[in-house]
């Protein structure tokens, strides 16, 4: 019975894992949050889209601070069908008191202008309805960014499902410390509770003339990798709504699937014997409950679980997280 209720579930929320459709979708690599020259970037729109594209990316959305870049004309030179793509985004950037509070609003039709609050809960739930009411799709990005934004908070915020558990930028505090705990905890106290949310990496980069200081918020040190039907705005960012993606800071999977039995973790290995995996399979209050390092690597439901998601470490450093499948 527990594994019926548990394949329903799987069925109705995450349908992206069925078998099925693994044949049919395809894998399309993208950032969600970078800069250019109108507002705090060194490099123009057109060399930022160059730059992604020349890089290996599917697709590209533009995140500046308070301003939405159209992009038909960078779509008309850099674009094309099912091999890359950029869509129009904002980096809304409001704070409460000295607390930046910025939330990325994807695939926006019309600038959104920071809507303030009373509270970091109040600011940020009324930028995530602003950037929702236009039919855009909200990320929070880089909560502890000035230590503005803690997992309390962000539980209690309602309509969104996406947050970025890692950013590239150099001052993000992606790890915490000092007794304030990273992203990826403040990730597992949020998914305790009982709160879907989906994690995204990014790069949020500024610099693309000087990436070798190691001062520089440079690109391509975070993406994700969505699976979708096609290259178009509207698959791409139903796919990120639905948690049909992995967030990577260099790890790539071949797939990755889930049934009423067992999730099962296919990383793809460029590099043969000289690179060696670890995947580790975490749920609720981000226990450990299995490593695997054998590829792929295989979690099988024991039916108590709360949520299950994984993480997979290369021999190098880099990592891949996959999107929590919630009993």
């Amino acid at each position: 019975m527990k594994h019926l209720m548990l394949l329903i579930f799987v069925i109705t929320t995450f349908t992206f894992f069925s078998n099925a459709q693994s044949g049919e979708k395809k894998w399309y690599k993208g950032n969600t949050h970078t800069h250019t020259l109108n507002s705090d970037g060194d490099s123009t729109p057109d060399e930022v889209a160059r730059w992604y594209r020349e890089h290996g990316y599917h697709f590209l959305v533009l995140t500046d601070h308070n301003f939405l870049t159209n992009v038909d004309a960078l779509n008309a030179l850099h674009g094309a069908d099912e091999q890359y793509l950029i869509i129009p985004g904002e980096e809304v950037t409001d704070k409460y008191g000295r607390k930046p509070i910025h939330v990325n609003g994807l695939n926006l039709e019309t600038l959104v202008p920071p809507q303030g609050g009373n509270s970091v809960v109040e600011t940020l739930q009324r930028n995530i309805d602003a950037v929702n009411d236009v039919g855009g799709l909200p990320h929070i990005n880089h909560p502890n960014f000035g230590w503005a934004i803690t997992a309390a908070e962000m539980a209690e915020v309602q309509r969104y499902k996406l947050f970025e558990v890692f950013n590239g930028h150099p001052l993000i505090n992606n790890f915490g410390g000092g007794g304030m705990p990273g992203l990826e905890e403040m990730w597992d106290i949020i998914l305790s509770s009982g709160k879907l949310l989906y994690g995204v990496a990014t790069d949020d980069a500024h610099h693309f003339k000087s990436p070798w200081n190691r001062n520089a918020a440079a690109p391509g040190r975070g993406w994700v990798f969505v699976r979708a039907d096609s290259l178009n705005a509207a698959a791409i960012i139903a796919a990120l709504a639905s948690g049909d993606f992995y967030a990577s800071t260099g790890v790539s999977l071949k797939d990755y699937q889930v049934d009423g039995e067992k999730m099962v973790i296919d990383i793809e290995n460029n590099r043969g014997s000289q690179q060696r995996f670890s995947t580790l399979f975490i749920g609720e209050n981000g226990e450990i409950l299995k490593t695997d390092v054998e590829n792929p690597a295989i979690y099988l439901f024991k039916g108590e679980e709360k949520y299950v998601r994984a993480k997979v470490i290369d021999s190098n450093g880099n990592i891949a997280w996959t999107q929590p499948v919630m009993r």
